[in-house]
């Protein structure tokens, strides 16, 4: 009986020493948690207005993945491309902060209606080369930052370049006489100013838009880079292309905050890190973009019709007020902008 009762008081102590460990791990794990923040992965939705063939599309997948490998599966991207969310692109800075949805590509100036300090990236003629576009967005993007986090409830993951914008036409376009009359398809504020300068009629439509608004005959030309002329196949309804360097516009990729800060200080330092080198990556590609997207488009039947200095310096001179009047009413970082700008290229 004694042997009994020891050999039961040795089991009751085997069973308090298993449960007491048992309990220690647990205590152990959910301090764990509560240092490191969660460890569940997250699917966020990502948007894009463009389609897989335009590099904006393509740079969102390839981010998608890039974002998969450097948190191990922790953060995954569902990309929606070619406006399949229904999205027209003015709208999306206000879709992100509110997390209608939580990450999404956007024109840096389509959105300057609801952040007009966005609208300096597409300031006509201002940047005059792809490396100079660079520089100003180098320059503007610690204000751009700090505005898209403390008034609009997200963080600027990357910025991604587009080719210089140019004119798409049915005739020759060679001066501005050649312009008047035009019925121009433009993306922007800006680009509508020039096209009024100019002589034409500017027609803001959505990328959706644009194809079928030439094939009816409601636009008969458009302002815009070289890719959306591959995206739309302009071959089909245009026959001439003038790379006049109107402008240089930029798309962000941008996450909504609140689901930024859900993560822990670690995955969130891997999100922000894998957008940096994303948009190294997408300035790298951008350099080499248009030549090979003019290259296609000539191949299709589109001719190249390069400007002569002096409609260059014509249509420089008919928007000079365009940039004047803009800096009047812009915000007072569009200035310091402008100022260091200026001073790095020598202008």
């Amino acid at each position: 009986m004694k042997k009994q009762m020891t050999l039961a008081a040795s089991v009751l102590s085997l069973f308090l020493v298993l449960a007491g460990c048992g309990n220690d791990d647990s205590s152990s794990s959910d301090a764990g948690k509560d240092a490191g923040g969660s460890a569940e992965s997250v699917s966020w939705v990502a948007n894009s207005v463009y389609p897989d063939s335009n590099h904006n599309g393509e740079g969102l997948k390839e981010f998608a993945e890039k974002l998969d490998e450097a948190t191990d599966g922790q953060v995954k991207l569902e990309v929606q491309l070619g406006g399949a969310l229904g999205y027209e692109g003015p709208e999306l800075l206000s879709a992100v902060r509110d997390n209608a949805v939580p990450v999404s590509d956007m024109l840096t100036s389509g959105v300057a209606g609801d952040e007009p300090l966005f609208e300096i990236v597409t300031l006509p003629f201002l940047v005059q080369s792809f490396d100079e576009g660079k520089i100003l967005n180098d320059i503007a993007r610690p204000y751009f930052d700090q505005i898209a986090e403390e008034k609009w409830n997200q963080k600027i993951l990357y910025v991604a370049p587009w080719p210089a914008a140019g004119f798409w036409t049915k005739n020759e376009v060679k001066s501005l006489e050649d312009m008047k009359g035009l019925k121009m398809r433009t993306y922007d504020k800006n680009g509508a100013l020039v096209v009024e300068a100019a002589g034409g009629t500017p027609h803001p439509l959505p990328f959706s838009e644009v194809y079928s608004s030439l094939s009816t005959g409601v636009i008969d030309s458009v302002l815009t880079s070289t890719p959306t002329a591959v995206d739309a196949k302009f071959w089909e309804v245009l026959d001439y292309y003038v790379p006049a360097n109107v402008t240089m516009a930029t798309n962000f990729v941008s996450v909504n905050l609140d689901e930024l800060n859900k993560l822990d200080k670690e995955t969130q330092e891997k999100v922000i890190n894998a957008g940096k080198e994303m948009e190294e990556r997408m300035w790298q590609l951008g350099a080499e973009l248009d030549k090979e997207k003019e290259a296609i488009v000539n191949e299709n039947g589109i001719t190249t019709l390069e400007p002569s200095q002096g409609f260059m310096d014509n249509l420089a001179e008919v928007t000079e007020h365009i940039r004047q009047e803009w800096l009047k009413g812009a915000p007072t970082e569009a200035q310091e902008i402008i100022e260091k700008f200026n001073k790095e290229v020598g202008r």
